[in-house]
């Protein structure tokens, strides 16, 4: 037993202590009392007690970490026991320490999992992964099916815990882009399951307190700020083959804050003539009524206001195949690849009016996707513009045929709202996209077209820090006449010495076409020399394309450059990586 003066000393030691470090000093002083000589040291993974849920995200957009953080929420309300972290800030070794695992993953690219992801999902992939046995894991996996690697990060992380001896405690779910309804019904599933696999083994389990890690939020996706629209203006010239937008949208009062690299998510309404053309082509009323998730609304309201009808999914197609019996339609269903691309370039309507069919209101809107919010990275450090927020916007438009069609939410911003509408947004944070925290540290940025906004930002950020790092920016778009973006900005930034170097590749401004790559490599030893003296690499923009050009371009250089082997350029990078001093925002 302890005396007084002991138990008093005790209390105020252990007074300050979170429940994992409690958890841990009761294994500490367990062992001490059997006599054992063995140190404990208080690790993460050591402080982890059989009974913690452990839930991993790999998030590049923030959707997976939003699904994460909410069934964190919901674990820790059922009295169970959580560790929430990303893939980033985990040890893929840790993972043999673990008993109850969540993961929660998007998947970017042609399969490949998110950066903060990479390192796990190399590990367990690896020869160097331990036997899991005694691993009980679910998977939940975001993805899109109009990409041919649907949620293939999710399927690799099950298949490797599968083969390394772990049991599922649920099948693994794999979610479209409105992913919302299937991760709730997981959630709810997982958590029943959780309660007796995990909450059983300690009935008295503390609960981890995840108010510190930004759970809750005052304006979230869920819950928008109506913000107010100030500023929708071109500036790409008059000639430009492209309709690029500088936005700017007041917070007011909001209190909404952000960092350089963060995105801002925008919920739009659809185009009411748009909506009218695709009612009128399926000889439906605008008054029918319908259903949208417990929700009774007019046909035309819903079609505004919560479905997806200016992106096309594989998934209508193969629907409208088969209602329509469409030769055409039922053949371009079968060759997924050929359905992808032809949605990539046709709206709803347009596959309407290209195979008529019957069908009713409440299964047509069935067959949609919901409206998702479109992601913009910020144009703007709130240190220079406070209580704004700026998105370089590239319109998307084409044509289908005789109709020139045009992307939802950036016809929202660039077109459809005058100044002083009403728009909803979000912060979603990106903490894969940062400046580095030492002011001193050389950056080079690579942003083509639109690719350039995130670095606006960083130039703002670093004027205001008085930061005295060199900044080398890389731009390139189709002309100098008519779409170097902020021209005049970038001029001013160079004139100042806050923009060390600038290049620009304008593709059409002679014979030959000159991209952003082409620049990186004429530049490719004063490239690697900044690498060497530690500097942070940035790419922004087009993910299909570019960025793997450049990719390539950057491998290349340091193959060349550092005189190293293929495989040991690749680890270069990889160490570049995993420092986080080489960065992508790529959409």
């Amino acid at each position: 037993m302890l005396d007084a003066n002991q138990l008093a000393s005790l209390k105020e030691t252990i007074g300050s202590y979170t429940p994992l470090q409690l958890a841990w000093a009761s294994g500490y002083l367990a062992a001490k009392s059997e006599g054992s000589s063995v140190a404990v040291l208080p690790t993460a993974a050591a402080a982890q007690p059989a009974s913690t849920l452990t839930i991993l995200y790999g998030s590049q957009t923030g959707n997976a970490k939003g699904v994460a953080k909410a069934l964190a929420e919901q674990a820790e309300a059922a009295g169970i026991m959580v560790e929430l972290k990303g893939m980033g800030q985990f040890k893929p070794k840790s993972i043999k320490n673990v008993t109850h695992l969540l993961i929660v993953t998007s998947t970017n690219g042609e399969g490949e999992p998110p950066d903060d992801a990479i390192a796990l999902h190399e590990f367990l992939a690896s020869k160097k992964a331990p036997k899991l046995n005694d691993l009980q894991y679910s998977v939940l996996a975001l993805g899109d099916t109009s990409y041919e690697y649907y949620c293939q990060t999710g399927k690799d992380f099950d298949q490797y815990l599968t083969k390394l001896g772990a049991t599922a405690i649920a099948p693994r779910v794999d979610c479209d882009v409105d992913y919302e309804d299937a991760a709730k019904a997981w959630s709810d599933e997982i958590i029943e399951k959780a309660k007796d696999l995990v909450a059983a083994k300690e009935a008295a389990a503390p609960v981890v307190s995840l108010a510190a890690s930004g759970v809750a939020a005052s304006f979230t996706k869920q819950n928008p700020y109506a913000a107010e629209l100030s500023v929708s203006q071109k500036i790409t010239g008059r000639d430009s083959a492209k309709d690029v937008r500088h936005v700017e949208i007041d917070l007011g009062d909001s209190g909404i804050t952000y960092q350089a690299g963060d995105a801002l998510g925008v919920w739009f309404e659809n185009d009411s003539a748009l909506v009218e053309e695709l009612i009128a082509a399926l000889g439906l009323s605008a008054e029918d009524e319908i259903d949208a998730s417990g929700e009774k609304l007019s046909l035309s309201q819903a079609l505004i206001e919560k479905f997806e009808i200016t992106q096309t999914a594989v998934n209508f197609i193969t629907f409208w195949a088969e209602k329509s019996q469409n030769k055409e339609l039922l053949a371009l269903a079968e060759d997924k690849n050929a359905a992808r691309e032809y949605a990539a370039n046709h709206q709803v309507v347009d596959v309407v009016k290209a195979a008529p069919a019957t069908v009713s209101a409440q299964e047509f809107v069935d067959s949609l996707r919901k409206i998702t919010p479109r992601l913009y990275s910020i144009a703007s450090s709130q240190a220079e513009v406070d209580e704004e927020v700026h998105l370089t916007v590239g319109l998307v438009s084409y044509q289908a045929g005789e109709q020139t069609r045009v992307g939802g939410a950036s016809g929202f911003l660039g077109q459809r709202l005058e100044d002083g509408d009403t728009v909803k947004v979000f912060i979603e944070h990106n903490d894969n996209f940062r400046l580095p925290s030492d002011g001193n540290t050389p950056v080079i940025m690579v942003g083509p077209g639109t690719g350039v906004a995130p670095f606006r930002a960083f130039m703002q950020e670093r004027e205001a820090q008085g930061a005295e790092g060199d900044n080398w920016l890389l731009f390139g778009d189709q002309t100098f006449t008519q779409d170097f973006l902020y021209q005049v900005e970038w001029q001013a930034y160079l004139a100042s010495g806050l923009l060390t170097k600038i290049d620009l590749a304008f593709s059409r401004d002679q014979a030959e076409k000159i991209y952003v790559q082409d620049r990186l490599r004429e530049n490719a030893a004063e490239v690697f020399a900044w690498l060497e003296r530690g500097a942070h690499f940035y790419i922004c923009g087009d993910m299909s394309r570019m960025a793997k050009d450049v990719e390539s371009t950057l491998l290349t250089i340091i193959e060349e450059q550092g005189k190293l082997s293929s495989e040991d350029a690749q680890q270069y990078l990889k160490d570049l990586r995993n420092a986080k001093r080489y960065q992508k925002d790529v959409y």
